[in-house]
């Protein structure tokens, strides 16, 4: 106890330093977030090395949540590390409540912190990377990166704190110098921690260039790369398909079944431990009754709508809304939702339904009924509160409405020409070239909201202050039609038809009866068969997963799959539906035993035996004839002709994909004739007619350039995958979640 209470003695002590220093509002809100950002930047650089969980087993299971280059990762240590994150956030949050995403996402950060220590930094030192102090000074301080700046940013406002802002509400350097210059104590840890982030970031830089500054192209490849590209060619052949012959006149014994399996063990190598399903799924759907139920409170809501004024109006739909949604539109003739037609003559305030409209009973208001012009001409000066180019903060909204109302003054008071301000004021890049003019438009362009009604619903000569998303305008209405036509101002309260616990009680009454009745893999595929049920199928299900199609927020699920035995049998409760589940077959990483890939074994066998007496067939009638009409006309089968086959092709007309076929092709000279030979989709005898080959530039420097930037693209992730697969990275954190 006592422990504890000094536990809270420092966490109190800590909440007062936070009204006064500006490092404790930067790490209540931020720390764990832009950490997140900071080694996210450094994984993608480096294409990321998360490893797949291999299937649980041994005594000390829950002592470990994976292993690196085969060391361990103990569970107490990761446990902590996570908390510690976690910390951060209820920090951050000033909430203990940490919902299932974001610890998921604290769990990746830390195993992620673990794969980047164990397999991508011990490659900095081997190669001989090293990063200055000075490097990190400019990308910190001088030139601070993007990551910095998201540090310094109160992410309730999305603005640099106030005492390291610049008077456009951008970092101010010198100010953000000072703070690095003076910091002491905590703040100069959190200092530490930036240019930390900042180092890892530069060495990830350096080591993916050094690889792909490491790769080139030779003349002779870049020769046979220019061949491959242009060159085509022209061959006949002769084949005898497998699917000429059906796979049940085919005999195979258990000896031909072992022995291709142990021939062509390689075939059957599982890189990633996985797991499979069939389930059948119990939907949760609401029962007439509850469908009546939710009509007549539906009911209840338009007569209440009718009595409401305007100004009541949005509290009311927030009350009654499905999640509080409050939905308003203007419509037109022809967007309008409402299915009574009675709406475009009816007054301000009519209510309209409830319908049933699906998934929702929905209840609309026709608010008001506006004149505005078919289309306008207006031209703007945009006083924006985000640089357009970066995105980052550049004034407050109360500062960009200053500047506005400011400038609209001096327009008006002909100080300043509207030309002039939007050469030299206006944020929109876009329509400064033409006078911050944008043309005609009607209510379907693509502007928002408030900008298109100041043009639509004003008048020639009109100049306003607008506010937007993007911040305040300054709009001059230069013209508008003299056609106009009616909106309509909708107001809508959806009713979501859902069902009531008592009907989900009674359906997983069902699930539940089927799984107990059921409960093993036998009796679960008999009761599947006989009741008629949809059984559905999840497959390559990795212990790192948190979803599965169709089933969101599955980790409960793919939890006990990974403990269960195939032909185990559970139930499980989903958001919409109860899913009775049966394990139907278990993957663990290496080489599968025979048992678990034995359909596909038999049929590579079947195969093989087909090729065997194919290609002695060839033998026996064809001999040594090496013209294809001959051998067609023996084996009874036809010549098929390919004509200026591209070299980089992978599809044979008639035929499909066949790279054994094509790769043959490609390494016979013009005029020879191959043997018979075994490929994807039966024995064939092939006949090269001709090679067009164009002739090789002189100055491969294009070619070059091309297959260089083709294998710098590839570098990083067939390098970090080859350290993926030295590291033999096993995860397993899921079993902490």
């Amino acid at each position: 106890m006592s422990k504890e209470k000094n536990i809270q003695q420092q966490v109190d002590a800590d909440k007062k330093k936070e009204s006064t220093s500006i490092l404790e509002k930067i790490r209540r809100r931020t720390g764990l977030l832009v950490g997140i950002v900071g080694l996210a930047l450094v994984i993608f650089i480096l294409e990321s090395l998360l490893g797949s969980g291999a299937s649980i087993f041994g005594d000390n299971e829950m002592a470990s949540i994976g292993s690196i280059h085969g060391k361990t990762i103990d569970r107490n240590e990761f446990l902590t590390k996570v908390e510690n994150q976690l910390n951060i956030i209820r920090q951050q949050k000033q909430s203990n409540d940490i919902d299932d995403a974001t610890r998921g996402q604290v769990l990746d950060y830390v195993w992620q912190q673990y794969v980047s220590d164990m397999v991508i930094k011990p490659q900095y030192d081997k190669v001989g990377i090293t990063v200055g102090e000075d490097e990190v000074y400019e990308r910190v301080v001088v030139h601070p990166v993007p990551t910095i700046s998201q540090r310094l940013t109160d992410q309730k406002t999305g603005k640099i704190y106030e005492q390291l802002a610049a008077a456009d509400g951008s970092l101010d350097p010198a100010k953000f110098r000072q703070f690095v210059q003076n910091a002491t104590g905590d703040q100069e840890m959190f200092v530490k921690q930036m240019e930390e982030d900042v180092k890892n970031m530069r060495y990830a830089e350096k080591y993916a260039t050094l690889i792909r500054k490491g790769l080139y192209t030779t003349n002779a490849e870049a020769k046979e790369g220019f061949k491959a590209q242009n060159n085509k060619l022209s061959f006949n052949y002769v084949i005898k398909r497998f699917d000429s012959v059906n796979d049940s006149t085919v005999k195979v014994t258990d000896a031909d079944i072992q022995k291709y399996y142990n021939d062509h063990s390689y075939l059957f190598l599982n890189t990633e431990t996985t797991r499979k399903i069939e389930y059948v799924s119990f939907d949760v759907l609401p029962s007439p009754s509850d469908v009546e139920a939710i009509a007549k409170d539906a009911q209840r809501a338009a007569e209440d709508f009718k009595g409401k004024t305007l100004k009541e109006d949005s509290s009311f739909i927030a009350q009654e809304s499905e999640n509080g949604t409050v939905n308003i539109q203007d419509m037109n003739k022809k967007s309008m939702i409402v299915r009574d037609s009675a709406i475009f003559t009816s007054a301000a305030g009519t209510v309209f339904g409830p319908y049933n409209e699906g998934a929702y009973f929905k209840i609309y208001k026709l608010e008001a009924v506006n004149s505005i012009a078919d289309s306008a001409r207006v031209r703007h000066i945009l006083i924006a509160i985000n640089d357009p180019q970066t995105q980052q903060p550049k004034r407050s909204l109360e500062g960009a409405k200053k500047s506005a109302d400011s400038l609209l003054a001096l327009i008006k008071d002909k100080k300043v020409t509207f030309d002039t301000l939007v050469k030299t004021i206006s944020d929109d890049g876009g329509s400064k070239t033409n006078g911050g003019d944008y043309g005609w438009f009607d209510e379907n362009k693509g502007f928002v909201e408030p900008f298109k009604n100041a043009g639509l619903m004003g008048t020639k000569g009109n100049i306003s202050v607008v506010q937007t998303q993007f911040g305040y305008h300054i709009i001059e209405v230069l013209d508008v039609s003299k056609t106009k036509h009616n909106t309509y101002k909708v107001a809508q309260i959806f009713k979501l038809i859902a069902p009531s616990d008592e009907t989900n009680q009674a359906i997983f009454a069902q699930a539940n009866q089927f799984a107990g009745e059921n409960n093993t893999g036998e009796l679960f595929d008999k009761a599947v068969d006989s009741k008629k049920l949809t059984k559905r199928l999840a497959d390559n299900i990795k212990e790192s997963d948190r979803q599965l199609p169709a089933l969101d927020n599955a980790k409960e699920m793919i939890r006990w799959v990974y403990t269960a035995k195939k032909g185990d049998v559970n139930i499980f409760t989903f958001a919409d539906k109860h899913v009775v589940a049966k394990v139907a077959g278990i993957k663990n990483k290496g080489v599968l035993p025979l048992e678990d890939v034995m359909d596909e074994v038999k049929t590579l066998a079947i195969k093989d035996k087909k090729a065997q007496t194919f290609l002695a067939e060839f033998g026996t009638k064809a001999g040594a004839s090496k013209d294809l009409n001959d051998i067609a006309t023996k084996l009874g089968l036809e010549v098929k002709k390919q004509e200026d086959f591209p070299a980089t092709s992978h599809n044979v007309e008639g035929l499909g994909h066949d790279d054994i076929l094509i790769g043959t092709a490609l390494g016979t000279k013009a005029g020879a004739t191959t043997k018979a030979i075994e490929s994807d989709n039966g024995v064939f005898v092939l006949n090269v007619v001709k090679v067009s080959e164009i002739p090789v530039p002189a100055d491969l420097k294009m070619v070059k350039m091309q297959m260089d930037q083709a294998s710098s693209s590839r570098a990083d992730y067939e390098v970090f995958n080859a350290l993926k697969e030295l590291a033999n990275i096993e995860d397993h954190k899921s079993r902490v979640e």
